[in-house]
This record gives C-alpha cells, structure tokens and sequence, in this order.
C-alpha cells in the first residue's frame, strides 16, 4: 500500500508539473496572435537583465580602487556616472516592457472575457438549468483574472527568473571566481525540491478556493435578488446566519491555500540566507588567501543579492501557474458545453409573412423519460388568434418554448410560412416573434429604453404608440418624469401590471409576424384586458398572435381556443362550440363567470355601504 501510495504521488507530481508546463501551451493560441506585443516585451525585458549585471561589476572594480587608494576623480566620474547611466537604461528598459506586457494580459483578460460571454449567449435553457448565476459570474471575474496573471506576471517571472540566473551564473564566473559560481546556483535544487511538494498541495487548496468563491457569489446572487421576500417572511436573521455559515467555510478553505501559499516566500528566503552564509564564510576565505580581491566579493554579494527575486519569483511563479491552470480548466469546462440548439449558418435570414403549422409528435425534456406533449397538430392561419388553456402543467407552455426553439430535441416539424423553424438562422427567426411572458425582466434604465429595447433606433412616437396599444401611456405620463423615469432594477418602481403591459409594448414596438402572450395578462384588470385585446384584434389583423391564458375571458373570442391536457389537445373550436362540448372549458369558465359575478356583488355592497355613511 505505501509503495502504492508512492506511485500515485510520483505520478499526480508528473501531471502537476505537465500542467504547470501546459498552461503555456494551452494559451499559445493568444501569444502568437499578439506576438509582436510579447517579442517586444521579451526584447526589452533581456535588455533590462543585461543592464543590471553591469553595474555589479562595476561596483566591484570601484571598491578595488578605493581600498588601493588609487582614486582619481576621472575614475570616480567613470564609475560613478556608468552605474547612473545603466540605471537610468534600466528604467527606461523596465517601463517598455510592463507596459507591453501587461497590456498583452489586459487583452487575454477581454478576449476570454468576451468568449465567455457569447458563450453564455449562446447557451439553451437547459444549460442555464443546471448552472447556477453565481458559479457563472465568479467564472467571469475570479477565474478569468487568474488566468490573466499568467500572461503578466506569470510570463514575467518565468523568463526574468531564468534569465537572471543565467546571466548572473555567466557574470560570476567571468567577473568573480568560478567556485563562487557554484555558490550562486547551490540554493536552486533546494527550492526546486520544495516547489515541487508544494505544488500539488497548492493546486488542490486553490481549486477549493475557486469552487468556494462560486458558491459565496451564487449565495450573495439569491439572496439580494431574493431580498424582497426574505424580508416579508421575516427572515434576514436566518438569512444573515446563512450567509455566515458560507463565509466561514470559504475562509477556513482561503486560510489553507494563504497556508501553503506563505510558505513559497519564507522558503526562498531560507535557502538564500543559507547561500549568504556560506558565500560569507567561503568567499572571506578566499579574500583572505588572495584567491580574490574584495572587490570581487562586493560584486559577488551584489550579484547575489539579484538572485533573491529569482528565487523568492520562482516560487510564485508555480503559485501563479497553479491558479491559473485550474482557473483555466474551469473556464475551459464551460466553454466546452454544446448548446442543443444547433443553428443552421447557411438557413434563412428573412422571413416572409405566412401560416404556422405545428406537428409534435412527441417531445420530454431532456433527461426526462415522462413524455410532456404527444400528438400536437396545429395550423395557424396568418392574421388569426389562437387561444391556448388548460390546467397547470398541461404542457401550454412546452408548446411555446419548442416554438420559440428554447428545445429542438422532438419528434415532428414546426413550420412557419412553410419551411421548417430550424432552417431559419435564430437570430432571423427571432426577430419575426414578439414573446411575452407572466414573469418579465426589466432593464435598469428609462421607459423608454425598456420598450425599444429591441430596436433602439425606434422614435418617441413609436415608442409612444407602442404604450398606448399596450394601454399602458396614460400611467407613463403621470411618472415622474414620463418616458425618461427609471424603472429600476427588474421594474423595481412598476406594479406587476405595468411591468406587463410595458413587456406588450416592448413586443409591439418591432410589429411581429407572431406574437405571443403567455399568461401575459394575469396581473391587469379586467377592463385593461379588454382594451389591449381590442387593441391586438385591430391592429394585428394581418399578423398571428397566440395567446396562452388561465383567465377564460384572454381567449374567448380568438379564432380557434385549444384546450392542453396532460400534453395532449383535449378540446378545440371557438368559444360557443367549447360551451356546448360541456366540457372541462365550459366547467372552467362557468367557475370564472361566478367568481366574477361574486367580486362584483361585493364591490356593489361595499358602495351601498359608503354612500348610507
């Protein structure tokens, strides 16, 4: 078992440092497309190097003339004005190279930022099902900018690191002694051996952390979208202990990583305390048998002292490489997913006024085995109304998510001016549909900006004509500032019947070939319902409209009423031909007309009442 255990430990340190390797690799894609910016970079980067290894030796042959007290104000003007000078050449040299550097890794920040977000864009319904918002936002923000200090600071101290080594190595064996030289690199298999155990401890600790910080986002997401009913049922305090209890258990996750992570620093200063030691002890010796002069020392201690921030950077550097690795890979796992909707690139870019016709044979979601619609047949002629009812879960809304291709994977066609949806490219298709649901989300911004959302170019006046078929115009000029008003976040500042009629709006506005109502009328009046009803059945005279409803009076006098049924079509005609059916629309609306004649009732005694006060 202890060999065993040997083994796997040999072979996960393998992977850990192909990883570490890889990662380079991985975003090769991004340094050949901005290689010009890195080759600069790398160029001046080497010149900075060069630069410093000078002044050491200069230093060194200073402190030679001054203990042989042969000093002429010539050689100190020459010394003196050389280290300025390759100083300031080293500053010069320092600023070219953060500057294109870190602007290379501002630009692998954007482009993964932008590939992720079209890639959530892009996502069907199912995806956004099982990801929760606060996992995909911490990909968005924690990830991608550990991923962007590989390109910095992960670039720079893999080659400053390798290159000061090297170029100090080199200039201690020409400038000093060649024994001190094998002092210089002494320290290296130390810190080599202790990064490598720490390596795979840190990579583990930091994906913890990663996974830990999605759940904390995720937690902060629901509850302040949540606060308003946190707040009615009382419970912030239960909330607030929630919220701790999360951040508890992604602090004790951060102290290990800061554990292993604060171990790198102490380590590199260890093993370069133990070179000073020994360089004090050697090198003195060899000072004292005139091996080399002091000045040799001097530059000796100096180049040494260039070697801590290889050291101490080589440490951080499979620090930075580990988080970025994971990062990377967890990045990489959501850019991986397929969309089940599959767009056709050479389909249809316009569409044509024409008839839906809608033939399912059977559909389940995916892993689902129940079947949730079956033997749905459906034309809808161009110009009608088609009223869609049933129970809850009945499977209306099903219907209107296939037809809004929210789900391809079904058995049969849906057409639309006779070619099938799925040979339309989306974002054509989409344009021609005008979709209104029970729930809608409003934009921060004016009301205004919230109606022509879909076309930003639309005038006041369409956008006023907009409101008023949607019946919503009058309640706009008496905001506060009309069109201009804010509406705050998800149309914080609107009543759940303005939040309705202004989504109607916002699907008028562009005139759609199909618009579609789902449940989009639950929060008004009835005598609203009956305006904007009005409304669509003398505007829309050319165009289809299919309006999904509980409320009996949405739908009684569309063209043709379907009456949904455990997925089935269980009824169908007009609204006196499903009367006379005496059946479950006939119950239903009954039901609704007595509830109606009751709330009248009421309202009648409560103004007799008023009027004997």
């Amino acid at each position: 078992d202890l060999r065993m255990s040997r083994g796997l430990g040999d072979v996960y340190k393998r992977q850990v440092w192909e990883n570490l390797m890889t990662i380079f690799g991985k975003l090769m894609w991004f340094f050949k497309e901005h290689k010009r910016l890195y080759m600069l970079g790398l160029t001046f980067l080497f010149l900075t190097e060069v630069s410093q290894m000078v002044s050491p030796a200069l230093i060194g042959r200073f402190t030679d003339v001054i203990v042989s007290r042969q000093m002429t104000m010539h050689q100190l003007f020459f010394y003196a004005g050389g280290i300025l000078l390759f100083s300031v050449l080293m500053y010069i040299f320092r600023y070219t190279w953060i500057t294109h550097i870190f602007q290379g890794s501002a630009l692998l920040e954007k482009t993964l930022r932008q590939q992720l977000f079209d890639h959530y864009l892009k996502m069907d319904t199912t995806f956004y099902q099982r990801r929760r918002t606060g996992d995909l936002m911490a990909h968005a923000t924690n990830d991608l900018s550990a991923v962007q200090r590989v390109a910095s600071g992960g670039v720079l101290m893999l080659v400053d690191s390798i290159v000061i080594i090297i170029f100090t190595v080199i200039s201690i064996t020409l400038v000093v002694d060649w024994r001190l030289t094998l002092i210089g690199v002494l320290p290296l298999p130390l810190l080599a051996a202790g990064v490598w155990y720490l390596s795979p401890k840190m990579r583990r600790a930091f994906t913890s952390s990663q996974e830990a910080f999605s759940r904390l986002s995720n937690k902060s997401q629901e509850s302040i979208a949540g606060i308003k009913a946190i707040k009615t049922l009382g419970q912030e305090k239960q909330d607030v202990d929630a919220f701790d209890e999360e951040i508890q258990k992604t602090i004790q996750i951060n102290k290990k990583v800061a554990a292993i992570d604060s171990l790198f620093g102490p380590m590199a200063t260890l093993v370069m305390t133990i070179s000073y030691v020994v360089m004090i002890t050697y090198g003195g010796s060899l000072v004292l048998n005139d091996s080399i002069s002091i000045g040799q020392l001097v530059s000796f201690s100096t180049y040494l002292g260039l070697l801590v921030w290889p050291m101490f950077g080589l440490g951080q550097l499979f620090n930075v490489l580990e988080r970025g690795n994971a990062s990377y890979m967890r990045v990489q796992e959501i850019l991986s997913e397929k969309s089940s909707i599959v767009e056709d690139e050479q389909g249809y870019d316009s569409i044509s006024h024409g008839d839906v016709a809608i033939r399912i044979d059977q559909f389940k979601y995916p892993d689902d085995q129940s079947e949730v619609l079956k033997d749905i047949s459906l034309n809808i002629r161009a110009g009608e109304t088609v009223g869609i009812v049933g129970r809850v879960g009945a499977g209306k809304t099903t219907l209107i998510k296939l037809l809004l291709r929210q789900f391809d994977g079904y058995t049969g066609q849906i057409s639309f001016a006779g070619k099938n949806i799925k040979d339309y490219k989306l974002s054509a298709y989409h344009r021609a549909i005008g979709y209104v649901a029970q729930e809608n989300f409003l934009f921060s911004t004016t009301v205004r900006d919230n109606i022509r959302f879909a076309d930003v170019n639309k005038s006041q006046e369409e956008v006023e004509n907009a409101a008023k078929m949607a019946a919503l115009h009058e309640d706009i000029l008496n905001f506060p500032e009309g069109y201009d008003t804010q509406v705050g976040e998800h149309g914080v500042s609107l009543s759940g019947g303005q939040k309705q009629r202004l989504a109607i709006a916002r699907a008028l506005i562009i005139d759609p070939e199909i618009l579609i109502l789902d449940d989009a009328l639950s929060a008004v009046d009835a005598r609203t319902e009956k305006q904007i009803l009005h409304t669509l059945k003398t505007t829309r005279q050319e165009k289809t409209t299919v309006i999904v409803a509980h409320r009996i009076s949405s739908v009684m006098n569309a063209n043709e009423i379907v009456v949904f049924d455990h997925g089935e079509i269980a009824e169908r005609g007009r609204h006196e031909e499903l009367i006379a059916q005496q059946g479950w629309y006939a119950q239903m609306y009954e039901q609704q007309q007595l509830a109606t004649t009751f709330q009248q009732n009421l309202e009648g005694k409560g103004d007799d009442d008023d009027r004997k006060k």
